[in-house]
């Protein structure tokens, strides 16, 4: 596992905002997005849920759908939640997902880079409530 540096997360963070904008450039109308929170099993999801409406209600996106993962940190792959959200994004039923920050996804370099490519294939995009790895 390849625990985030400071270069590397200016780059990610970079790389994640370009592509929702690019994302977001080309949507006629509402933006739709799914909210994601990840939770250990006794963590109660409220209040990362709260940050990531709030920046949903900020920008003035309509919220499609909400999924908590209560997984812990675990491979993004394995979060059926998420995986709901991905197929919501493969049927163009969201144009992005909103999550608390990026620890939501992955602390992992390289499995946050692949989550990243991912979304850019499906031409979505990811938005944090607070910068790469707050929260």
């Amino acid at each position: 596992m390849t625990q985030p540096s400071s270069a590397a997360n200016r780059q990610l963070s970079s790389l994640r905002r370009v592509q929702l904008d690019t994302a977001l450039r080309n949507v006629q109308g509402e933006k739709r997005f799914g909210l994601y929170v990840l939770v250990n099993s006794e963590q109660d999801p409220a209040p990362r849920l709260a940050v990531v409406q709030a920046l949903a209600t900020r920008r003035q996106w309509t919220v499609a759908t909400r999924a908590i993962d209560h997984t812990g940190p675990t491979d993004p792959a394995m979060r059926p939640q998420l995986a709901r959200l991905l197929t919501a994004l493969r049927q163009r039923e969201i144009h992005g997902i909103v999550a608390a920050s990026r620890v939501d996804i992955s602390d992992d370099d390289q499995e946050y880079e692949a989550m990243l490519h991912q979304l850019r294939t499906l031409h979505a995009g990811l938005a944090l409530a607070c910068e790469e790895t707050l929260l």
